[in-house]
């Protein structure tokens, strides 16, 4: 529930002690306890121009967070008293999807609380009773984040699962390229998680050998924080983060709810988190689904893949438009028994991306454990070209300034964008 409170002038505080930028925050205030919320929305009334609205309750359900995202908040204050669980889910899910500033208040001064709630992605912690030269200064620090991070320029944190249509489609060696292609062309901080169990190969693609895997993550999952996720992760020479497979069989079998809490933990740490799903089609009820992923359908051009693709489509992800994405692997459009009329219609919409069939290419780059993205052929091509388009960078770079696999460089739109075109609503 939302309260609008006219906030009252001060003429007393003085004026020259707060900046512009702290002036004309937007703060929104979530705390169902009445009386603390209203006490800490008179502390805020202390400081002229800042816009405050108040929500008298948490979200039913997380369902209802995008919407408070879109208001573009400078900060959002959350109370913990009246119930710490639902403000954990809350900072939490915020946190996550990289919206507003997260800040907390309480009247507990236990550490152990603190350090869960700065875990989970508040950038402060204020105690009760709160001073306004407290509040002060964590404004302050706000202002001046978000001036070094202004809204309009930070990058949106996104989750892309790879899913095959059936087994022996290539989603490992599309998914592990891709990420090492996300991870150089965007520069931001990229993880892959290998969910290939009981064992899988994005490791072996990317010619890592890894202490840790997902089981560890996966097993003792109450254990499982930023700090303990950290500790597990290989790093690979492009500067992605690589959580891989293991390599021997475990009979544990990890828990719809430990894979949504790894995935969320991964999401606070990393900008882009690429998911490895390999054909497990019985996750499809974890948030790695959730309508906040894009997902890439990987297939190919054969009658199982063709069914097995529209089954998917038509049962799973018939409603996720443009948050699906088809990938038509190993691709000869010249040596194939259905046309592109065929395939559109046997997968219900246009393949959004085509990889083409190199054989002696992938075969060479596999016998050397070297990532395809790495090298310039027609697959690293295409694979990069997914990886631009998904971090919000046109798909071809400016050939006149040449292709730097370590660092940006300044793009122009490409002039051919026929894939892109063919992307459903």
């Amino acid at each position: 529930m939302e309260v609008n409170r006219a906030m009252p002038n001060h003429d007393l505080i003085s004026v020259d002690l707060i900046s512009d930028a702290l002036s004309a925050l937007s703060i929104a205030l979530i705390d169902p306890d009445d009386p603390r919320r209203e006490e800490i929305a008179g502390v805020l009334a202390g400081f002229p121009a800042m816009a405050v609205r108040e929500y008298a309750a948490f979200p039913a359900d997380l369902d209802g967070l995008p919407l408070m995202q879109e208001q573009h908040y400078d900060a959002i204050l959350i109370g913990l008293d009246s119930d710490p669980e639902s403000a954990f889910d809350v900072v939490e899910s915020l946190c996550a999807s990289n919206s507003a500033t997260v800040m907390v208040y309480t009247a507990q001064t236990s550490l152990d609380l603190v350090i869960r709630f700065m875990r989970a992605g508040a950038r402060e912690f204020l105690t009760l009773p709160l001073l306004h030269a407290n509040m002060a200064d964590a404004l302050d620090r706000v202002a001046t984040y978000n001036s070094m991070t202004p809204q309009g320029k930070r990058t949106s944190k996104k989750v892309f699962v790879f899913l095959g249509a059936k087994g022996g489609c290539g989603v490992t060696t599309i998914a592990s390229n891709f990420a090492v292609a996300l991870a150089q062309e965007s520069g931001e901080k990229t993880l892959l998680i290998d969910l290939g169990l009981p064992l899988g190969d994005a490791a072996l693609n990317l010619g890592m050998a890894a202490e840790y895997s997902t089981a560890n993550a996966l097993q003792d999952s109450s254990r499982l924080d930023a700090n303990f996720l950290r500790s597990l992760l290989a790093k690979h020479g492009s500067g992605l983060s690589v959580l891989p497979a293991p390599t021997e069989f475990s009979s544990h079998m990890a828990s719809e709810e430990a894979i949504d809490k790894l995935l969320t933990i991964a999401r606070q740490s990393f900008v882009y988190v690429v998911v490895d799903a390999g054909s497990r089609v019985d996750l499809r009820g974890t948030s790695l689904f959730g309508e906040s992923a894009i997902v890439y359908l990987i297939t190919q051009v054969g009658v199982s893949e063709l069914r097995n693709s529209n089954r998917l489509i038509t049962q799973f992800f018939a409603a996720r438009g443009r948050k699906l994405q088809i990938v038509l692997n190993r691709y000869t459009p010249h040596a194939l028994l259905f046309d592109d009329q065929q395939i559109t219609k046997a997968l219900t919409r246009p393949a959004l991306w085509k990889i083409p069939d190199d054989y002696a290419t992938a075969r060479r780059i596999h016998c050397k454990a070297i990532p395809i993205a790495l090298e310039d052929t027609p697959i690293s091509n295409a694979i990069r070209q997914m990886a631009r388009t998904a971090c919000g960078l046109p798909a071809n770079p400016d050939k006149k300034r040449g292709f730097s696999l370590f660092g940006r460089k300044k793009d122009s739109w490409p002039e051919n964008r026929t894939l892109l075109e063919a992307e459903p609503e």
